[in-house]
């Protein structure tokens, strides 16, 4: 099943790129392309930050000291109780009124990673949750620091729980980038809206913005497959 859907993604992409050869599309797909690489910097560097953001708050979450639980309370509920639009704008147009100024590309990245960091944190204190107290408590019996029965033996586990949740979040949040054009980014969205207004070829300019994003998002999706399957034979293995 996954072959045949990475076929016939490719065979989709494929079709896309030789209909734009064969047609007045050529005029317009490079402005479009060159968007898309803004596209996929923003979204490397927001994925990062978001991978991030999700594990070192969503342990956080969980921990016995009150202050580093409060704190990662606190930036959950914030950033997750908050539009991702507003925080752009927060982080490109009001940040500078406190003597802070960000590009364009900082204030995207920044404002998308902890936007999706807050709603990670949630899938990553879950699947910790989830992994049987019995080993954790078998831990503390051999004396085991905290930090080494949180790396070799809970995260382990819950990676292989949480990859299916951090995958949809990641395509999300590739399809959220589109917001960066508020703050001057001329990514993919951007360039499509620019060159509609000056060659008014709706169809063809909007069914290629579509396939890139569509292609975009199964990369993330065929990635998060391969790694879940990975984890889950590793942790088969070694029990």
């Amino acid at each position: 099943m996954n072959r045949i859907a990475i076929v016939s993604a490719l065979i989709a992409f494929l079709v896309g790129l030789a209909f734009a050869t064969f047609s007045e599309m050529r005029v317009f797909l490079p402005a479009i392309l060159k968007g898309a690489v803004v596209t996929a910097q923003v979204s490397i560097l927001s994925i990062a930050l978001f991978l991030f953001m999700s594990v070192v708050s969503g342990i956080g979450r969980l921990s016995a000291k009150t202050p580093l639980r409060w704190i990662s309370i606190f930036y959950i509920e914030v950033f997750r109780g908050t539009s991702l639009l507003v925080i752009l704008f927060w982080m490109f147009f009001v940040m500078p009124e406190f003597g802070v100024t960000l590009s364009p590309m900082v204030a995207g990245v920044a404002a998308i990673g902890l936007n999706f960091g807050a709603y990670g944190a949630e899938v990553v204190r879950g699947a910790i949750a989830s992994v049987p107290k019995g080993q954790t408590e078998a831990t503390i019996a051999l004396n085991m620091t905290p930090f080494k029965r949180m790396t070799r033996i809970v995260l382990p586990q819950a990676i292989a729980i949480m990859i299916p949740g951090m995958s949809n979040l990641t395509i999300e949040l590739i399809k959220a980038t589109a917001l960066v054009s508020a703050v001057t980014l001329v990514d993919i969205t951007y360039a499509a809206v620019q060159q509609n207004q000056l060659h008014y070829r709706t169809v063809e300019i909007f069914f290629i913005t579509m396939l890139l994003y569509y292609v975009l998002a199964q990369f993330v999706r065929f990635g998060g497959e391969a790694l879940e399957e990975y984890y889950t034979r590793h942790l088969s293995k070694r029990i």
